[in-house]
């Protein structure tokens, strides 16, 4: 066995790792969230259901807008400015920020709401 040769897969899942990590500390201090814990969450309130969301398995519905690139947008829904504060808000009750739109208010909890604000952040 060869020392100071590092397996290429072991490599590589350490990267991957360290680049989880460094996105949850980001997004972290922008919503007190954790990105990596986002896309499963999405899938259990099934926000795949309305929206295509790169990075959440099965997210491909288009009766919502496209979370593409929802963190380099201006405004959420359309209505406040987008803030991790009026993002983390909107997940969690939309009706409270607009009282017509369709998305329904699926009771996300605020450390959920925190950890999606923090994934969806990651969409540049």
């Amino acid at each position: 066995m060869m020392r100071g040769l590092v397996n290429p897969t072991i490599a590589l899942a350490l990267l991957a790792l360290a680049a989880c990590r460094e996105s949850d500390a980001a997004t972290y201090a922008l919503t007190g969230g954790r990105a990596s814990r986002g896309p499963a969450l999405m899938r259990a309130y099934g926000c795949g259901a309305c929206h295509t969301i790169p990075g959440v398995r099965g997210a491909k519905a288009v009766v919502g807008p496209s979370l593409s690139g929802i963190a380099s947008r201006s405004y959420v829904a359309g209505v406040v400015a987008n803030t991790p504060e009026n993002l983390v808000a909107w997940i969690q009750n939309p009706q409270a920020i607009d009282d017509k739109t369709a998305m329904p208010n699926l009771r996300v909890g605020p450390r959920d709401a925190a950890d999606i604000a923090a994934y969806l952040y990651t969409l540049r």
